[in-house]
């Protein structure tokens, strides 16, 4: 999966240098340079359809890290304190206090948020690994392997994809970068470390944690000050996200409606109906796995690989007809002149690629999409206080988080702890988890 994302991110930028050398007025500032490849690589239909699927893209990952930070807060608040609060709550309360900070200007100067985020996120995923290792002893030997499933495989597929799949913002990136052409570079660097840095984290919580493992791997590690450093640590890598994850969404919907660029209540009023929108969706689908992987399989598999292969066979294909036939043409390259002027190797590497991302995609889609609906069904957070306490307690659509334990123990059972406190424990879910 890693070779597949590196090689799309890196034809992704070698369509945005075949733009740069083309058409030069791309050189100067371009609000939009995922859909300008779209657009010059297939038309205008579809540069029309890259925007909608960037803003669902946007709009996904503003749910999904939403709920995730609110997630690990809730985790804080039960690790340190005994009196119940919702989860649903937390939701809001968060969304509450981040809306004033969408109200801001374009994060573009904001790289410290970046480079916090980078910190934030390296220092959790050397405390996982230790925190990992520490429960090694007690875990590693008492825990089993699920059945094989192929839901879970491409359950896993729209996971990996979500975690891997940042190409809609790559050529924004390298339209900012001094030498763009230097951004291929920058690909190879950026997933290699990615791979340095998720890949131990994958082998820990495989070799120690097994099937008790759930939709996070944080609430497994026992160490409470180690568990809980990792969440604040994420939770604001999540929150440092969001602010600029809304922002090119905001942006889009503003000029829409024909907004003013400077602050006004217009900017209040569609800013905020964005966040009551995320927050709708936040509190309909309270559950971030499922919901990370519908993405994952979805849009972003758009976005991070069929897109750069087609888009890049396109220009590239474009590109090498005009310099044969000495004549210069911007109307798009046909399907016919994809394959008569495409290296062949290129040709069934994309090819092959594009077959994968529809196939693989369309699985996980379908896989997440049952998963919400039947295993990791939950409540609406605003019907579960309309409906008798007594029922939704024999019902396993109360949200697991809504409990007094914080640690996914380990154990045939789940319920080994190094204390032997098994009160710490979450209990095991009605329906398995990797069911």
């Amino acid at each position: 999966m890693m070779g597949v994302v590196t090689y799309t991110a890196y034809v992704l930028g070698l369509s945005w240098n075949i733009l740069l050398n083309t058409w030069p007025e791309y050189r100067e500032h371009c609000r939009k340079p995922y859909p300008e490849i779209g657009f010059r690589a297939m038309g205008n239909l579809v540069r029309k359809l890259v925007s909608l699927c960037i803003d669902i893209t946007q709009f996904g990952i503003a749910v999904v890290y939403l709920l995730l930070s609110s997630k690990n807060i809730h985790d804080m608040i039960k690790t340190f304190s005994d009196k119940e609060f919702s989860y649903c709550f937390v939701v809001l309360i968060l969304a509450a206090c981040l809306l004033p900070l969408t109200f801001l200007k374009s994060p573009q100067d904001f790289w410290w948020a970046v480079v916090i985020a980078m910190i934030t996120t390296s220092c959790a995923v050397v405390l996982i690994i230790v925190g990992s290792s520490l429960d090694y002893g007690l875990c590693s030997s008492y825990t089993g392997m699920p059945t094989y499933q192929p839901k879970n495989f491409f359950l896993a597929l729209g996971t990996l994809l979500f975690a891997y799949g940042g190409h809609s913002a790559f050529p924004t990136i390298q339209h900012d970068m001094k030498n763009p052409a230097e951004f291929t570079k920058s690909v190879v660097l950026a997933f290699g470390v990615m791979a340095v840095m998720y890949g131990p984290v994958c082998i820990m919580g495989y070799l120690t944690y097994h099937d008790s493992i759930r939709d996070s791997i944080i609430p497994s590690i026992q160490t409470v000050w180690i568990q809980q450093a990792c969440n604040i640590l994420i939770t604001i890598h999540c929150i440092l996200t969001l602010t600029i994850v809304f922002n090119p969404l905001n942006q889009e919907i503003e000029d829409l409606f024909g907004c003013p660029h400077h602050f006004c209540w217009q900017r209040v009023v569609i800013r905020t109906g964005i966040m009551i929108a995320v927050v709708f969706v936040a509190e309909t689908i309270p559950n971030f796995g499922p919901l990370l992987d519908l993405f994952g399989g979805s849009t972003l598999t758009l976005t991070s690989v069929i897109l750069p292969c087609l888009f890049y066979l396109y220009l590239n294909a474009r590109q090498v007809k005009e310099r044969e036939e000495g004549k210069k043409d911007d109307a798009p390259a046909s399907i016919k002149d994809v394959f008569k002027y495409t290296p062949r190797r290129t040709l069934c590497i994309c090819i092959g690629i594009i077959i994968f991302g529809l196939i693989g995609g369309a699985a996980a889609t379908f896989s997440a999409i049952v998963e919400l609906t039947t295993t990791s069904f939950l409540l609406p957070c605003y019907v579960s206080p309309f409906i008798n306490q007594t029922d939704i307690q024999n019902m396993t659509i109360k949200h697991p988080n809504d409990n007094a334990a914080s640690v996914y123990c380990c154990g045939a059972f789940q319920n080994l702890t190094h204390n032997g406190l098994t009160s710490q424990c979450v209990p095991m879910p009605d329906n398995p988890f990797y069911g």
